[in-house]
């Protein structure tokens, strides 16, 4: 890639099936759902706070969260899940902000951004991560990587 010698780009996905999101919540409850999801993650999904409901939006972060972590490869280094946030856009798309050391991970890889696509049907939520590589010196720092919302 042009302008990034020796970059890599990356890719994760995952699929999570809703049901089991669903039956986790509900035997688990907040001890599940706040161990995996911040605050603003947890609020009330797009479309209303219908259980189904929330078990889509729940499975699709995830979905969302292992793709990311697929792209950032931390191998023996423990994440905290919440370290990865999943964010719905200004536009309706997903976007990433990284904290903590899920951020110091894509910072030591020279990821500058992650893109992300998210989508459900059958049953299944499924996401779709890849891993751009970082900005030359004294660009300005990529949304998703430093905290800010992506794209």
């Amino acid at each position: 890639m042009a302008g990034y010698p020796g970059a890599v780009l990356r890719v994760g996905a995952d699929v999570v099936e809703i049901d089991e999101m669903a039956a986790s919540v509900a035997r688990l409850g907040d001890r599940y759902t706040k161990r995996l999801f911040t605050p603003d993650e947890l609020g009330p999904p797009a479309g209303g706070g219908a259980p189904a409901r929330e078990a889509v939006d729940l499975a699709e972060r995830f979905a969302a969260k292992e793709a990311a972590l697929k792209v950032l490869a931390p191998g023996e280094r423990e994440l905290d899940w919440r370290s990865i946030e999943v964010r719905r856009t200004n536009t309706g798309g997903w976007g990433l902000s990284l904290h903590g050391t899920a951020a110091a991970l894509a910072q030591e890889a020279g990821i500058g951004h992650i893109s992300l696509s998210v989508s459900h049907a059958a049953g299944l939520a499924m996401a779709v991560a890849v891993g751009w590589p970082g900005r030359p010196r004294g660009a300005a720092a990529a949304p998703g990587v430093d905290g800010t919302e992506g794209p």
